[in-house]
């Protein structure tokens, strides 16, 4: 990647389409992207591996609001290390919080599960008897 990325290979490798990664700039989420001499975006590792960070923050539900927070840290320098601690940590308390919330979901839907399968295999049984009593039942 000897220039970078244009917008819409940059998008394509991180999984964005082109008007969310724009989004993302208009957002403040994005440092202002460098530009080849004719003035187009040009992406390079470092762009490329913050959107995956953004994009996974984004996933564990992230408000943009703590997105942006967060980038202003980052950019605002190391004095912020703690103010970025803290708030990973709390949205981390959050992600936990949903992830028990899913737990209990998911063991709702397993009960659900074992029932339907319980009920679906009484009738097939039910079903194949049906049709043995009918097949050997004496033609009239």
């Amino acid at each position: 990647m000897a220039n970078g990325l244009t917008v819409g290979e940059a998008a394509e490798v991180v999984g964005l389409s082109v008007h969310t990664l724009r989004w993302y700039e208009q957002e403040g989420l994005v440092e202002p992207i460098e530009r080849d001499s004719a003035g187009r975006r040009r992406y390079c590792d470092r762009d490329l591996d913050w959107l995956r960070l953004l994009i996974r923050l984004r996933g564990t539900g992230m408000p943009v609001r703590d997105m942006r927070r967060y980038a202003e840290m980052v950019r605002a320098g190391d004095h912020t290390v703690g103010d970025r601690l803290r708030l990973f940590v709390e949205h981390r308390e959050r992600v936990l919080g949903r992830i028990d919330e899913l737990r209990q979901d998911l063991a709702m839907l397993d009960i659900k599960i074992a029932l339907y399968g319980e009920m679906d295999q009484i009738q097939r049984e039910q079903e194949q008897e049906q049709e043995q009593v009918t097949s050997s039942a004496p033609a009239r």
